[in-house]
């Protein structure tokens, strides 16, 4: 197949940044191995996308500088820099439309006049946040496209530790300029969760589903470990220590096995609630085999997911889950709640997930879940293996590349609608290698080529 020649927006994709930003450059730089890219983003993000020498075929810089002080002024007077706030959102339409506008005056001749394929936004992320350009290109011979889209999910209901975000006002965007043409006229959407697939329900003919997150193949390495016989379970946490993270649901369903010496836990971040979970560790008499590390670079932070056995992830509010992705990568066999974007990507070859009920059956249920892998070191090495081959053949940013390309060749005319069905990675049908399974093998039928 030919390469495609991609206008990527992607105003806020840096190499040097984390979350979303971070995310998007990979998922650019990504196609850009594949295919014929111009990257679009804003000066601010020059410098790191030039010293990073991705493949781009080209950086087009859109200059803003008053709209740039502007933005930068509320955010450090008026959200007093809280990138968790739904104000953040609000704020940014304004900015977000003014950046495509310019855009658009700046690379329409060069659009009109067949320079490019297809037209796709990677970047913002948030579906609150309209693209002018599908308006722009309606009547014209270049696609449009959309997404990963996610955001907008709600905290899953039933426990003591409610997240507080505020969603009554996050509907309004349906009502701003460009919103209902954005989703009108792209020729495909892409929704990164399965909230963001329901929610786009009505545009199912062009609704496909990549996760938010990927890995770096040079993350899928062979496994090193090599536990002592009676060595304990080696747990890990890694996130905000913030009520949507909910990791005292994590110490409760360990705290049998912490207090027999069958198991100690590792919490990687740090937050609000840090106070608070160091007095529950106390409560439940585990504080001498918990360790709070605060935060750490992320090299560390993969060495110590590579020495681990089990990656605790209970968050009653996870968009990405891009921690479930290292994880698998690095050996982790992931205990999630099943609720928002951690819960498309494991499955019951790899991990474990949990419904979201309430604070003391969620515990209960990943108290069962953490015995039986203390006690079963064949089960955990199984699901280990499995897990290892699940992110080397289809969690990598190479592998969500292919599947963009599938959705653009379609929409180009290059090649057939693919199969990229909603929620709990029916991307890819992982099944046990049956031949293989002495090996402990995972077989990949990835039914989109990814």
């Amino acid at each position: 197949m030919s390469r495609l020649r991609i206008l990527v927006l992607g105003q806020n994709c840096d190499p040097e940044s984390v979350s979303i930003s971070l995310v998007t450059f990979y998922h650019a730089a990504a196609l850009a191995q594949l295919h014929d890219v111009t990257l679009v983003a804003r000066s601010s993000v020059e410098g790191a996308l030039r010293r990073v020498k991705a493949p781009f075929r080209a950086i087009e810089v859109v200059r803003t500088p008053l709209s740039d002080r502007i933005w930068n002024w509320v955010l450090r007077w008026i959200l007093k820099y809280n990138y968790d706030s739904q104000a953040l959102t609000a704020f940014r339409y304004p900015f977000s439309v003014a950046f495509e506008w310019r855009a658009w005056r700046q690379l329409r001749r060069r659009i009109r006049a067949g320079e490019f394929d297809v037209v796709l936004r990677l970047n913002p992320m948030s579906p609150a946040l309209p693209s002018p350009f599908a308006f722009f290109l309606r009547n014209g011979s270049i696609p449009f496209v959309i997404g990963p889209l996610n955001g907008g999910l709600r905290s899953a209901p039933g426990f003591s530790q409610p997240d507080k975000k505020n969603f009554r006002m996050r509907n309004l965007y349906r009502f701003m300029p460009f919103a209902r043409s954005t989703y009108r006229h792209a020729a495909a959407i892409i929704a990164a969760s399965s909230h963001m697939r329901a929610e786009f329900a009505p545009y199912r003919d062009k609704l496909f589903f990549i996760p938010e997150n990927g890995i770096a193949r040079s993350l899928c390495v062979a496994d090193s470990r090599r536990p002592e016989p009676g060595a304990k379970l080696e747990l890990i946490f890694v996130g905000g220590l913030v009520p949507r993270k909910a990791c005292y649901l994590g110490l409760r369903a360990a705290a049998t096995l912490l207090r027999s010496n069958l198991a100690c836990f590792t919490i990687i971040g740090e937050g609000p609630e840090r106070n608070n979970l160091e007095k529950l560790a106390r409560s439940l008499g585990v504080e001498k085999a918990v360790v709070f590390l605060g935060w750490l670079d992320h090299a560390e932070v993969l060495r110590r997911l590579r020495s681990a056995d089990v990656v605790v992830l209970p968050a009653i509010r996870e968009g990405g889950g891009g921690v479930v992705f290292e994880g698998l990568a690095n050996g982790c066999v992931p205990v999630i709640l099943d609720y928002g974007g951690p819960g498309d990507i494991v499955h019951p070859e790899v991990g474990y997930k949990v419904p979201p009920t309430s604070d003391d059956d969620v515990a209960s249920q990943m108290e069962k879940i953490l015995r039986d892998l203390a006690g079963d070191r064949g089960l955990l090495n199984r699901l280990r293996r499995q897990g290892m081959s699940y992110a080397r053949e289809c969690l990598t940013w190479e592998a969500k590349a292919q599947s963009t390309t599938q959705v653009l060749n379609w929409v180009v005319g290059r090649g057939p609608k693919p199969e990229l069905p909603p929620s709990r990675m029916a991307r890819v049908k992982c099944v046990i290698d049956l031949e293989n399974a002495g090996a402990g093998s995972l077989r990949s039928d990835v039914t989109a080529g990814a």
